[in-house]
C-alpha cells in the first residue's frame, strides 16, 4: 500500500496558475502507474492526467491538455502538478492517485491509492 498526501491547492483567479505537489510512501515499488484525477460536488470523479511507472505511456484529458502538466519522480517520491490558465470549470479536490495501469489509449485503469486532496478554488 501507497500512502499520498496532496498540497498546494488554494484560491486563484481565471487565467492563473497553480502547483500542486504530491509525497508518496509505502509500497512504492509496487506503483504501476500514477497521476492526478479530481471530483467536483455532485460530479463524478475524472481521472485528468498519468503515467506509467517508466514515463513511457502518458494520458491527458482533453479537459486539461494543454494547460496541465504533471512531473512523477519515483526516486524522490514526489509527483507535482502544474496547472496553467485555470477556468471557472477548474474547481475541484485535487488528488493524487496510484493506478494499476496508465496508457495512452485508454488512461486510468484502476485506481488503488489516493491521498485524502487538496481543494483548488478558482474565482475573481
Amino acid at each position: 500500500q501507497v500512502q499520498l498526501v496532496e498540497s498546494g491547492g488554494g484560491l486563484v483567479q481565471p487565467g492563473g496558475s497553480l502547483k500542486l505537489s504530491c509525497e508518496f510512501s509505502g509500497s512504492v515499488h509496487e506503483i504501476h502507474g500514477i497521476g492526478w484525477f479530481r471530483q467536483a460536488p455532485g460530479k463524478e470523479r475524472e481521472g485528468i492526467i498519468c503515467s506509467s511507472k517508466n514515463g513511457n505511456e502518458t494520458y491527458v484529458s482533453a479537459s486539461v491538455k494543454g494547460r496541465f502538466t504533471m512531473s512523477a519522480d519515483l526516486l524522490k517520491n514526489t509527483n507535482d502538478l502544474e496547472m496553467n490558465e485555470l477556468k471557472i470549470d477548474d474547481p475541484a479536490a485535487y488528488y493524487c492517485t496510484t493506478l494499476f495501469s496508465c496508457t495512452s489509449r485508454v488512461g486510468f485503469m484502476g485506481y488503488e491509492d489516493w491521498g485524502p486532496g487538496t481543494q483548488v478554488t478558482v474565482s475573481s
